[in-house]
């Protein structure tokens, strides 16, 4: 059997239909979709590859057929400096893949093998690559691989959305674009304005030898700005950007985002941090806005949890644990107040789908209980190295001719139990800083030692927030930090920062996941001087 690129994108059509439809908007419907039975045109070509690797010896074989779309729009607004003229410079990339990959156990090792040619002959020829490739690890494997059971599901899974982001013309969305760089630009100083719009689906087909068949849908939307403001004279630049939360969802998100109505605010922001004086370094007291306070949860917790990272099976891009698996149940990461959940469930997040890419129902569960350290991200063959019977659901593949591994989930810090608004924060602070937007960060290979910086700051003095400073960077051990945790707002101003361009692995892939909070108070924690 072979199948078309234009039999493709009908399936594919068909499943966005459906995705706008009314009835599908909210998540309850989303998650009862997973009972739906989901598109046969795949399922013959998929036992071609699960037979073949099986008829020469693989004891397991999944296989992921997966189409993927992306557009990138970007508008650079800035002045000519030879000039003095504004100039606009549009750039759009719209890319789309398609393929497929097979990953089997033979003799207790993996074995992986993809081709875009999706056929039935290559197919067969891909499955036999894959057990031929495992046959070779076996040889290196110290022991074999053990997979966690996992029931079998016949399910249909897609992200909700009204508005199709792909259906929105190009036109359009620079001309959206064009309307908030003009309004950043509105205020003296600024120099350049860059705002872009990226829109990514993932159209993806799972089965396995343990009797799974899965379709999922899964659409992110991606809106952002950044304003750079300039004084020649001191020879100073400084950035700001609007914190639009990156989501999985449609068209309706940018329209919801506000992104206009709060352009001439960022623009003059950037402009006052200009001229903002310097804070005086020492050790203060932190309030920290969530757009500043997810980079702090991923890469102290988010890449401090990975078991891979943990037991020194993994160390590409951002180095191993201190979290060994000695201090699961035991070691204390936080303050009470401090309670972290890994979970692929919740609405609008970027890593959140109905299955994982081993065909694993998503789930939420503890990393951080009460401040104490309770649980790692683990894939089926990692379950057992901590005792676990089944997996958490985070294993991910950015490409079909990636070979899944753990990744990093959606990673929540919960909000305050108790009424808490951020003015009540400020309001037992002394002498403090108040910390929005990502900046600088730097962090250890055992994901312990950290330094963060953000793009706006003020001082609090007398729990009052005064006014705007720079040059700030908190820098702490990461146990310390949020064992320093002594107040967290609560659930009305818990807010879903995504993160779109984390990397792991040799060859490396690049996947997207959603870290919340609500903003959190911090004691004490060391404040620099920097730039």
């Amino acid at each position: 059997m072979s199948v078309t690129r234009r039999e493709f994108l009908k399936t594919c059509a068909v499943g966005t239909a459906a995705i706008s439809l009314p009835e599908a908007l909210d998540w309850e419907t989303a998650l009862a979709s997973t009972a739906a039975t989901p598109d046969p045109i795949y399922r013959s070509l998929m036992a071609v590859a699960l037979d073949t690797a099986t008829k020469l010896g693989a004891t397991y074989a999944d296989m992921r057929i997966c189409r993927y779309h992306v557009q990138d729009v970007f508008l650079r607004t800035q002045t000519d400096l030879r000039t003095g003229n504004v100039v606009n410079v549009p750039r759009v990339n719209e890319s789309e893949r398609f393929g497929f990959g097979v990953r089997v156990l033979a003799d207790g090792a993996w074995g992986f093998a993809a081709s875009p040619r999706v056929e039935k002959e290559e197919v067969a020829r891909v499955a036999r690559e894959a057990v031929a490739v495992a046959k070779t690890n076996a040889a290196l494997e110290r022991r074999p691989v053990q997979l966690a059971s996992v029931k079998p599901s016949e399910a249909l899974w897609r992200t909700p959305f009204r508005k199709d982001p792909f259906a929105v013309s190009v036109r359009e969305k620079i001309d959206f674009l064009q309307a908030i760089n003009n309004e950043v630009r509105a205020v003296p100083k600024l120099f350049v304005v860059n705002s872009s719009l990226r829109a990514r689906s993932e159209h993806k087909f799972f089965a396995s030898t343990d009797g799974s068949y899965i379709e999922q849908y899964l659409q992110q939307i991606i809106p952002e700005y950044e304003a750079t403001a300039v004084d020649f004279q001191t020879r100073t630049r400084r950035e700001r950007s609007y914190g639009v939360p990156a989501v999985t969802g449609g068209w309706e998100h940018v329209e919801q985002a506000r992104m206009l109505e709060n352009a001439r605010r960022v623009g003059e922001e950037c402009v006052e941090h200009l001229s903002a004086p310097p804070v005086t370094p020492g050790t203060k007291d932190l309030v920290i806005l969530p757009s500043n306070l997810s980079l702090t949860i991923h890469e102290s917790i988010g890449h401090g949890t990975e078991l891979d990272r943990a037991l020194g099976y993994e160390a590409n891009f951002a180095g191993t644990s201190h979290l060994t698996p000695d201090k699961l149940g035991k070691f204390r990461m936080g303050s009470d107040l401090v309670n972290i959940v890994g979970d692929r469930t919740l609405a609008g997040g970027l890593s959140t789908c109905g299955f994982d890419d081993e065909g694993v129902p998503t789930l939420r569960f503890d990393i951080i209980r009460r401040g104490t350290f309770v649980g790692y991200q683990t894939t089926r063959d990692q379950a057992h190295l901590i005792g676990d019977q089944e997996s958490h659901a985070c294993c991910y593949a950015d490409s079909y001719d990636s070979i899944p591994f753990q990744r990093i989930p959606n990673v929540w810090l919960l909000p305050g139990s108790e009424p808490m608004t951020l003015d009540d924060l400020i309001s037992g602070v002394d002498d403090g800083v108040l910390i929005d937007g990502l900046g600088s960060w730097s962090i250890d290979q055992q994901r312990y030692n950290f330094q963060f910086g953000g793009d706006a700051f003020w001082e609090i003095k007398g729990g009052k927030k005064g006014k705007m400073i720079s040059r700030v960077a908190y820098q702490a051990r990461a146990d310390e930090f949020w064992r320093a945790c002594d107040g967290i707002a609560d659930s009305r101003f818990w807010e879903n920062q995504g993160l779109t361009g984390d990397g792991k692995g040799q060859p490396p892939q690049t996947n997207a996941m959603s870290h919340g909070c609500a903003p959190a108070r911090f004691r004490q924690i060391n404040v620099l001087l920097t730039d």
